[in-house]
């Protein structure tokens, strides 16, 4: 039922109220962008493969870092600028309030600037599909949930034919300015984007915003990327009702994996919110060289110990990306992602899953040939499907939950046998990842991504092309956070890509001697043989600030002592 407060007959009562908060800004903003003046650092070099990142990016490589200071700067409001704003890759919370950001920057900084949308991702700028963003559009999207107002997508502008496509698109509708959205690969073509345009000698400024809720986009001067805290903490409360239900029925196991492609930050902000019995993390097994069979063992061997106290029950979290972290997975999957890229035409023409495992097979080394026939059928059948547009297994359908728990049950029977074990294992799986991309954003997620859409006009209006909006200082108040820009050549590294070398930006992965980490190293053990459980229960909008404003467990830990 619609209320009074929203025009939009779909408008729940929630989000009618949430529409009407009004997101606070860092103080160096709340003037615009007219009373803010451009400092800049020292010049920057990437995180790895200098020389050949430089080669890549001759016009944009060595940008120094940009900081906002208090200023006149009357210049930026005399010009008129058309900009436009991409959603790129996967949704995350917060989204929306990018877009209003960015709006209400432009229009603060001259009332005739326009915004405008391309739909349903990159392929809006190849196609010229877009909409103009005015703030009446925007009044029932404001600290909203979703990409629905202008739809996100997954295409790559990365060939010739792509980017000169692009390009033609801007110029024609005189684009002064393209603002992307994303995660690592999105911000990667973002860099792309405007070392190619400045190539071309086109005037066209690119910023990329930091967003993905698995938490992996971030370094001194990005310190976490949006939706991180508002899907973490749908995870916390969706595993802290299972937990309540684990210790109230105590007759089951349940396997929860957590989204998290390539990190497993999720899944240890959601361990640190709940404090499950087991919690894996990919960078943990990875550094260990743990197998299959070792991982197996680890878990039956807590499973054993608490059914010698009669406890057949228990929480395991898993993140989704975990079976890239084994050793020999990994290597598994890299031989499967170069043979799928290389026999690309010959797979085309084969009708069944089969026949192309087959095939795959007898192209693998030995070793790997014989762990691949390792896996139950489904596995590896999953982890033949065809990979996504940047040439990454899709691991959110790798159902490794499922895997561990077929392997568990051989154990257990053989322990058993054994008189290793004497409980009974019932397990219940789950995989928690859709749910928390679109969710209203929390507090500090509608803060942190207007002040990334309000900081990123004010870089385009600065003419700082092929930098990463960074508003940072985060365990403050809002109001003290500090603005300004990372060039996005300073993240990048090498990879190996579809079997050939590119340029991306160098994903942050858990840090074993980070604060996170150690703090959960710390009392895992007394989490796996208790009930230590927490239930953070749902995102409260309303109430105390202790409660409403609270950031992660992980953002505590890793700047808390950061001034």
């Amino acid at each position: 039922m619609p209320t009074k407060t929203s025009k939009n007959p779909n408008c729940s009562l929630l989000q009618a109220h949430r529409c009407l908060y009004k997101p606070v800004l860092p103080e160096i903003l709340k003037k615009g962008p007219c009373f803010v003046k451009v400092k800049t650092g020292k010049a920057t070099q990437s995180v790895a493969d200098q020389a050949t990142v430089k080669k890549m990016f001759p016009n944009t490589y060595g940008m120094p870092e940009v900081t906002f200071i208090k200023g006149s700067n009357p210049a930026v409001g005399k010009k008129t600028v058309k900009a436009a704003v991409v959603l790129s890759g996967g949704q995350a919370p917060g989204g929306h309030n990018v877009i209003a950001g960015l709006l209400d920057g432009l229009k603060k900084a001259n009332p005739k600037n326009k915004l405008y949308g391309f739909l349903g991702g990159p392929s809006g700028i190849l196609d010229a599909q877009w909409k103009e963003i005015t703030p009446k559009l925007m009044e029932n999207y404001r600290n909203t949930g979703g990409f629905d107002l202008i739809q996100s997508g997954r295409t790559k502008i990365e060939s010739e034919e792509q980017l000169a496509k692009a390009l033609d698109t801007l110029k024609k509708y005189k684009v002064n300015a393209l603002i992307i959205v994303g995660g690592d690969d999105s911000n990667t073509n973002a860099g792309v984007l405007a070392e190619y345009f400045k190539q071309q000698g086109a005037d066209i400024c690119v910023i990329g915003v930091p967003k993905t809720i698995d938490g992996d986009l971030k370094n001194d001067k990005i310190e976490t990327s949006f939706g991180f805290d508002t899907a973490t903490k749908i995870y916390a409360e969706m595993v802290g009702n299972i937990c309540r239900d684990v210790n109230s029925a105590r007759k089951y196991w349940h396997f929860i994996r957590l989204m998290g492609r390539s990190a497993s930050h999720i899944t240890l902000e959601v361990a640190h919110e709940t404090h499950p019995n087991v919690t894996l993390v990919g960078e943990e097994v990875l550094a260990k060289k743990m197998t299959l069979k070792q991982i197996i063992d680890y878990l039956a061997g807590i499973i054993a110990a608490r059914a010698k106290q009669g406890k057949n029950f228990g929480v395991v979290l898993v993140p989704e990306g975990l079976i890239e972290f084994i050793p020999e997975m990994k290597a598994l999957i890299s031989a499967l992602n170069d043979l799928l890229a290389d026999h690309e035409a010959e797979l085309a023409k084969m009708d069944s899953i089969t026949e192309k495992k087959e095939f795959i097979i007898s192209k693998l080394p030995a070793k790997l040939a014989a762990l691949m026939k390792s896996l139950p059928a489904g596995i590896a059948s999953q982890l033949m499907l065809d990979r996504d547009p940047h040439g990454n297994v899709q691991v959110s359908l790798i159902e490794t939950e499922k895997l561990l728990v077929e392997m568990l049950r051989t154990r257990l029977a053989e322990m058993k046998k054994a008189d290793k074990y004497n409980g009974k294992f019932s397990a219940i799986m789950h995989f928690f990842g859709y749910e928390g991309r679109c969710g209203v954003p929390s507090t500090f997620d509608a803060n942190y991504t207007y002040a990334l859409g309000y900081n990123a006009a004010a870089l385009a209006l600065n003419g700082c092309s092929g930098y990463l909006s960074s508003v940072r200082k985060l365990t403050r108040k809002p109001q003290q956070w500090e603005c300004g820009g990372v060039p996005l050549t300073m993240m990048m590294n090498i990879e190996r890509r579809k079997g050939k070398e590119k340029p991306v930006i160098r994903k942050a992965l858990v840090e074993l001697t980070g604060e996170p980490f150690k703090q959960f190293a710390k009392k895992r053990d007394l989490w796996a043989m208790s009930e230590a459980y927490l239930f953070p229960g749902p995102i409260q909008y309303f109430g105390p600030a202790e409660v409403t404003d609270m950031i992660t467990y992980t953002l505590r830990f890793e700047r808390g002592g950061k001034k």
